[in-house]
């Protein structure tokens, strides 16, 4: 029988049994999802494309942008499974849309509303102004003006920030090797934007086609901000989906 008496008053002995048992229950908890099948969803076009993609540089850039203004901290990314959610947001969050988030931007703070499908539900002139000024277009919101994001963006390190996230498993390509592969799994158009040597030139053509702040001109931290909030919960076509299941498509 264990002395409980002596644990409570030994404090290195009772820290050491205390991590222990966090241990076992963490590794509980974690190790069958690398085993149960369907943790991270196959979410496919009936050709075989992956839908879920890498972030191209433009939005990448834009997502360090949003982490850097701690819009997460009002902000959360990650629609949970029950009918009140799904009613004002949409289909419930996949494990399988943020696979190449890192970090993941789940959260559970919900100051403003979940952004997981925010992506189109505005036009990119909504976006700059509300973000430009917020109360101009939600009077009742007390999101902060983010007026420098108009400032000229860097493109600098673009390329390094993609060669980063390679190295977490992100499938950035920097060989034909690797690009070949990325258009066997999601399209030519898509395999573009994920090569690296290109990067800085990509996120360029991106944000001048787009035109996300309203001027083809320059390229701002708005066009990358607005650009990484378009493409929110817009990769995954939900109408493909068995409603069984969520999982095989039709």
């Amino acid at each position: 029988m264990i002395d409980h008496g002596k644990i409570e008053k030994n404090l290195g002995l009772m820290l050491v049994l205390v991590m222990i048992a966090i241990s076992i229950g963490g590794l509980v908890e974690v190790v069958p999802l690398f085993f149960i099948k369907g943790t991270v969803e196959e979410v496919k076009t009936p050709e075989g494309i992956n839908m879920v993609r890498p972030y191209s540089a433009l939005e990448l850039r834009g997502r360090d942008i949003y982490i850097r203004e701690g819009c997460y901290l009002c902000h959360s990314q990650m629609i949970r499974p029950f009918r009140d959610e799904s009613m004002r947001y949409g289909h419930y969050s996949l494990a399988a849309e943020s696979k190449y988030d890192h970090p993941f931007q789940w959260g559970s703070k919900r100051t403003g509303p979940d952004l997981a499908r925010v992506g189109k539900k505005y036009s990119n002139e909504w976006q700059v102004q509300h973000l430009i000024a917020p109360r101009s277009v939600v009077p009742e919101s007390v999101m902060p003006n983010y007026p420098w994001l108009m400032s000229p963006l860097d493109t600098s390190d673009v390329g390094d920030r993609m060669a980063a996230l390679r190295t977490t498993g992100v499938p950035y390509s920097v060989s034909k090797a690797e690009y070949d592969n990325n258009v066997k799994d999601f399209g030519a158009d898509v395999a573009k934007q994920l090569h690296i040597p290109d990067a800085k030139k990509n996120l360029i053509e991106q944000a001048q086609t787009g035109k996300y702040d309203g001027n083809a001109a320059d390229v701002t931290e708005m066009d990358a901000v607005v650009a990484y909030l378009q493409v929110l919960g817009t990769m995954v076509d939900f109408s493909k989906f068995d409603n069984d299941s969520f999982v095989k498509f039709r």
